[in-house]
């Protein structure tokens, strides 16, 4: 459920929490557990709930930034205003999602400090690329309906910049808890606001929340510069139909991707980060 200082905060079968430590052989083959990782532990003390992880489990998926494992989707929240939205930081996230194959959905909180016409932009942007956008504000509990579906039945990893609003719509979901959820909150000293390190939340039945630390910048990893075109799920229904095969659709004559851009049909904003990020990827390379 947790990770903090050595000690991995472990929800076992018996509905109890045990405070464990990892053996030493995961150090030696430089493996780590991760928060939503599935574990066998060795119960050191029953009174106490102190217990030893022994092994862990293969992994469906696992991520680095943040670090966690065993998914079913991501649910990145932006805010609308006070701060505006980074996009280039909302797409290295997306990117990062679709280089480990998980789904992910976009929340846009804080709606009732934008207007009608900024909120159908962003709306736009991103559902025109694929991906489901909400719309919501926590503090007049708007979208949290549609969230809660969105959620259910999942284990979903939550992330964002700070200060858009994620603690309190992680406290609204986690309004009508069960009493377990209640006692486990309280064994791992969960702080009702500032999330500093991920941990597993339980909302409703098998329904999961990761919350994760704020993050102000991501950087992308394990990828060459031509590979970026296929993370942008809007390039893909144009592949094949370029003039070059392997179109880095940059500076090439008869692109798709660059017509589609000229008939808004893709939008210059997404655009522009991949033209940024293919640079920035370049010039790591070079270094």
């Amino acid at each position: 459920m947790k990770g903090i200082a050595g000690f991995y905060y472990v929800h076992a079968e018996d509905g109890e929490v045990y405070e464990c430590k990892a053996k030493g052989i995961f150090r030696k083959d430089n493996q780590k557990p991760l928060v939503g990782d599935d574990v066998e532990v060795q119960i050191l003390d029953g009174e106490e709930k102190t217990g030893s992880i022994i092994s862990i489990m293969p992994r469906r998926n696992s991520l680095i930034r943040p670090a966690v494992a065993n998914v079913d989707q991501a649910f990145v929240i932006f805010a609308v205003e006070n701060p505006r939205p980074n996009y280039m930081l909302l797409d290295r996230f997306l990117i990062m999602m679709e280089q480990e194959g998980i789904p992910a959905v976009i929340c846009f909180n804080k709606i009732d400090l934008a207007s009608q016409e900024e909120l159908e932009f962003l709306n736009e942007t991103y559902t025109n690329c694929g991906y489901h956008v909400i719309l919501s504000s926590a503090s007049m509990g708007e979208g949290v309906e549609e969230i809660r579906q969105v959620l259910q039945g999942k284990t979903t990893v939550v992330a964002g910049p700070s200060g858009v609003g994620k603690s309190s719509l992680t406290n609204l979901l986690q309004g009508e808890v069960q009493m377990e959820t209640g006692e486990i909150s309280k064994k791992l000293k969960r702080g009702r606001h500032t999330t500093r390190h991920s941990q597993v939340i339980p909302v409703a039945a098998d329904t999961y929340l990761v919350d994760t630390p704020g993050f102000t910048s991501l950087y992308l990893t394990d990828m060459e510069e031509q590979d970026l075109k296929d993370y942008f799920r809007e390039f893909r229904q144009y592949e094949g139909k370029c003039r070059f095969q392997g179109c880095r659709h940059i500076h090439e004559p008869g692109c798709a991707v660059k017509e589609a851009l000229e008939e808004q049909k893709i939008s210059r904003i997404r655009y522009e980060d991949y033209l940024g990020l293919y640079e920035e990827l370049k010039e790591k390379r070079r270094y």
